[in-house]
């Protein structure tokens, strides 16, 4: 019997033969390790806007009412009801995160300090989290039961044209 040898096709294993895709494919992997590695570490409660957990222990600042609540920040009815909602439950705001995320870049420390200027008025995620927090404290919810629901992103259901007293 006559003894046949095969040659190696010129394409097999030539990826591993070029020397910067070797590079390229072993830094592939060491990022991908790396995001995996890091991603375990990862706190989900990092990602939770500044709040209170508990009531306020000083009277807090007051919510804008009144002929405070005119002007081009209040050109839609639902801003002026969304302000009204929030001055009658201050103590529950207080202990709320704000999605909108001005505590990094206004360093609010909780959804009432949207309420203390006009903020809140131009900010859709404001409005939404106050009204969905008036709604479930109407509920008999209690703030850390809110503070879940709005965690879990329950607040974007909110319709603000629906929103009444």
């Amino acid at each position: 019997m006559m003894a046949t040898t095969s040659t190696p096709s010129p394409r097999k294993n030539s990826f591993w033969k070029n020397p910067l895709l070797k590079r390229i494919a072993g830094c592939l992997v060491v990022g991908l390790v790396t995001l995996a590695a890091a991603a375990q570490w990862s706190n989900p409660q990092d990602d939770i806007p500044a709040y209170n957990a508990l009531s306020p222990s000083k009277p807090l600042p007051p919510v804008m009412s009144g002929n405070q609540l005119t002007g081009p920040y209040f050109s839609h009815p639902y801003q002026v009801i969304a302000y009204k909602m929030a001055a009658k439950i201050p103590n529950v705001l207080h202990q709320q995160p704000c999605y909108c995320r001005c505590d990094r870049e206004m360093g609010h420390n909780s959804l009432h300090s949207c309420f203390e200027g006009t903020h809140g008025a131009a900010c859709s995620t404001c409005m939404k989290e106050a009204v969905y927090s008036y709604q479930q404290t109407k509920l008999h919810k209690t703030p850390a039961q809110i503070r879940a629901g709005i965690e879990k992103g329950l607040w974007m259901n909110v319709d603000l044209e629906k929103a009444a007293l």
